[in-house]
């Protein structure tokens, strides 16, 4: 079992910043790989950013790639998401989730568990 609590979701102007957390308890966490993803209203969930049980892989989606960088930190079992240059359309509910294996990083890897949602509002 894992649980996982993300928080620094919030209200931002478009241009601005935010840095996500998701802190991980239960399982060793550097055992499996990280995952946020992102549901807008109105919209199926979307793979955002993923990274290895290490850090040494990570992949983007197209969208956000050069904006936002995925990062993690075995020893507080937290991985992140820095998140910059942040568009309107980045605003949804975003989720961390961790991954059945430990190089899950992948938008079609498995994800087996999932945090409870912080919103991102970026305003135009």
């Amino acid at each position: 079992q894992v649980q996982l609590v993300e928080s620094g979701g919030g209200l931002v102007q478009a241009g601005g910043s935010l840095r996500l957390s998701c802190h991980a308890s239960g399982r060793r966490f550097s055992s499996y790989g990280m995952g946020w993803f992102r549901q807008a209203p109105g919209k199926e969930r979307e793979f955002v950013s993923g990274i290895s049980w290490g850090g040494g892989r990570t992949s983007y989606a197209d969208s956000v790639k050069g904006r936002f960088t995925i990062s993690r930190d075995n020893a507080k079992n937290t991985v992140y998401l820095q998140m910059n240059s942040l568009k309107p359309e980045d605003t949804a509910v975003y989720y961390c989730a961790a991954g059945r294996s430990n190089y899950s990083y992948r938008p079609d890897d498995e994800y087996d568990y999932w945090g409870q949602g912080t919103q991102v509002t970026v305003s135009s």
